[in-house]
């Protein structure tokens, strides 16, 4: 190549995506650009595979959102979900078909982070970002984004996707700020296999005393997964809550495996997830669904559409197009991600005035057991069915006024 012609890329190579975080958005990300043929570097923290405080529930949108010929590595199938109200008013609702499937978070992340791999994306574990930069002097040209990593190395890309969790450093390089931070608390208790077979295919779902707080067990096998959230603040109550859960649910004699504890952040509607050539996606966006705050699905979505919009940004010869492209990610990340978490933020807030309602309709109210069914099933969506469905949309907005709503008497076992 002539001196004239020659560019950055050939004095450092310059990657078309680099991707930050090999959690399932960021290994979504890599997958997505590297199937469109481009060079994609994926960076990691941690070695892998590395445990996550998760629930590991697999819902119909995260199942839909996985690679082609992804071989889910199901511990269990739920096909029936129990209910209670801070341990009382007990019930238990069936289905047919599976509701949803449960994973360990570092087998199913490690299984992606291989599909990214063989879809031809490059990994790097071990490797901490320290900062991004878009201007200066570790940056060549304005097509580039650098990263620099802790020991000083430099990685240059033309497109940075950040997918480093809920305490991102690309998050805070792009300004994301956070409406709602919830803490989550789990314990992983290994059972003999009587009691894992009271469980199998069986989850529990608890609605706890603090405002918009709740507890889940979820069976792995010969583990059981337990776990209590509620926002931040209520550190001593919530550790408070999990003691009394796990007590309750005569699991105290046994030692957990691992006890661990994270915070989940949720967007606030103004938040950016994009600066210049960098996007975010995942946890690092604060992507989740307010009231559940089920995040892999939306991890998984919005880690595939930023690792698309990934490969235009790091075709876009300027600002203009860079914006023009940053900002349609924006769009089609708010026109299926978002409605979605507006109509879960409407339902926390009447969940946190009124639980014993929710526990009323979903196990005494058969559409309501039918929408909780289909959602985890994949057949729809909460926003789907508040557009979709005349009856759910009054209903949301009497609930939000606090109008007509039905006594709220739980329902007996």
């Amino acid at each position: 190549m002539s001196g004239e012609n020659s560019s950055a890329d050939d004095v450092q190579r310059v990657w078309d995506v680099v991707v930050v975080g090999a959690g399932p958005a960021g290994a979504s990300a890599a997958y997505a650009a590297a199937v469109a043929g481009r060079r994609v570097l994926l960076l990691e923290k941690a070695e892998l595979p590395r445990y996550k405080t998760c629930g590991g529930g697999i819902i119909g949108p995260s199942r839909d959102a996985l690679p082609p010929g992804f071989e889910l590595p199901f511990r269990d199938r739920v096909h029936a979900v129990t209910f209670s109200h801070n341990g009382r008013f007990t019930r238990t609702r069936r289905s047919k078909q599976m509701l949803f499937g449960l994973i360990n978070r570092p087998e199913f992340d490690q299984q992606l982070v291989e599909h990214a791999q063989k879809a031809g994306a490059e990994l790097r574990t071990g490797v901490t970002v320290q900062r991004v930069e878009q201007h200066g002097s570790a940056v060549p040209d304005r097509r580039t984004v650098a990263l620099v990593l802790q020991g000083g190395e430099t990685v240059l890309a033309r497109a940075v996707v950040g997918a480093d969790g809920s305490a991102s450093r690309i998050g805070a390089h792009v300004g994301v700020k956070p409406a709602q931070v919830d803490l989550g608390l789990e314990a992983e208790i290994p059972v003999p296999e009587s009691v894992a077979e009271d469980w199998k295919g069986r989850v529990l779902i608890d609605w706890g005393p603090m405002p918009g707080s709740y507890g889940w067990v979820f069976p792995k096998g010969d583990t059981l997964t337990v776990g209590v959230i509620s926002a931040r603040g209520e550190g001593a109550a919530t550790k408070r809550y999990l003691e009394d859960f796990i007590a309750r649910l005569g699991l105290s004699g046994f030692e957990p495996a691992i006890s661990s504890g994270h915070l989940t952040r949720c967007r606030a509607d103004d938040s950016p997830l994009s600066r210049g050539r960098v996007l975010v996606c995942g946890d690092a966006a604060g992507l989740l669904e307010p009231w559940t705050r089920e995040g892999i699905s939306f991890a998984l979505r919005s880690g595939r559409l930023a690792g698309e919009w990934a490969v235009r940004i790091a075709e876009a010869h300027d600002a203009v197009d860079t914006r023009r492209q940053a900002l349609n990610y924006a769009f089609a990340i708010k026109a299926g991600l978002g409605v979605e978490m507006s109509v879960g933020k409407r339902l926390l807030t009447v969940f946190e005035k009124r639980p014993g309602l929710f526990h009323a309709a979903l196990t005494g109210f058969r559409p309501a057991w039918k929408a909780f069914r289909d959602i985890t099933q994949g057949s729809t969506s909460l926003g789907e069915i508040v557009r979709s469905r005349p009856i759910a949309q009054r209903a949301l907005t009497a609930l939000d006024r606090g109008q007509a709503v039905p006594a709220e008497e739980p329902v007996s076992p």
